[in-house]
């Protein structure tokens, strides 16, 4: 799990492309304070595996799924990534709930300036769109973001100067294709608010099924 709070910027060293999955070696430096074969690190908000490492670079291999989901296949040498660790169990939680799988992209429509922030308005489908609500929270390319508005083509994020400086969407151009994780939480209400009769025993009616802590454990959500 991760926060969405970026630790640092990291660079593609290079990519090696397969037929459907690629593998890529990213450059750092925080992040390989504490960093093992096996850990998760999220680039640009995909949860990635370290496969291999050595003192400022490691290796990951990227599926076919995510290469599908997500933009990590534009990638190229020199490419600059948002880069997070996953999060210690005693660590502060700054940001919000972030899996790291990408949900889909969305495209940067235009940045406007206001005052000492920049907003963000990004293009997306209706399916990401339809869990995003105003002030709720987002994850864009790993970070993590408070919706500022949005309605049924967009949506828009305000960023402070700090979070403009550390990390690199300020450095995209409108036309770009970003990340989108949706909050996890909205995704699980959906979940249980259109459960499924193939997902309740023969003897349970689903017009009298309540929410409750035993529901909720019964079918996998605890």
């Amino acid at each position: 799990m991760f926060t969405g709070i970026i630790e640092e910027i990291g660079t593609v060293v290079s990519v090696s492309k397969g037929a459907k999955s690629s593998s890529l070696t990213l450059q750092g430096d925080v992040i390989f304070e504490d960093m093992h074969i096996g850990d998760s690190i999220a680039v640009n908000g995909a949860c990635l595996t370290v496969t291999g490492m050595n003192t400022k670079t490691f290796t990951a291999d990227v599926m076919a799924e995510t290469l599908r989901r997500s933009s990590l296949g534009s990638l190229t040498k020199g490419s600059k990534v948002n880069m997070e660790r996953a999060m210690a169990a005693n660590g502060r939680f700054g940001g919000h709930i972030v899996s790291g799988h990408i949900d889909g992209t969305g495209e940067i429509e235009s940045f406007v300036k206001e005052d000492t922030a920049v907003w963000v308005t990004i293009q997306t489908t209706e399916k990401i769109l339809k869990y995003i609500i105003e002030k709720g929270s987002i994850t864009i390319d790993g970070i993590s973001l408070t919706v500022a508005y949005v309605d049924n083509r967009c949506f828009k994020v305000s960023l402070i100067p700090h979070t403009a400086g550390h990390t690199t969407l300020l450095t995209k151009k409108a036309g770009d294709i970003v990340n989108l994780e949706n909050d996890i939480v909205g995704k699980y209400i959906d979940k249980l608010m259109h459960f499924d009769d193939s997902g309740l025993d023969e003897k349970e009616d689903k017009s009298s099924v309540e929410i409750s802590m035993e529901f909720l454990a019964k079918n996998g959500f605890m």
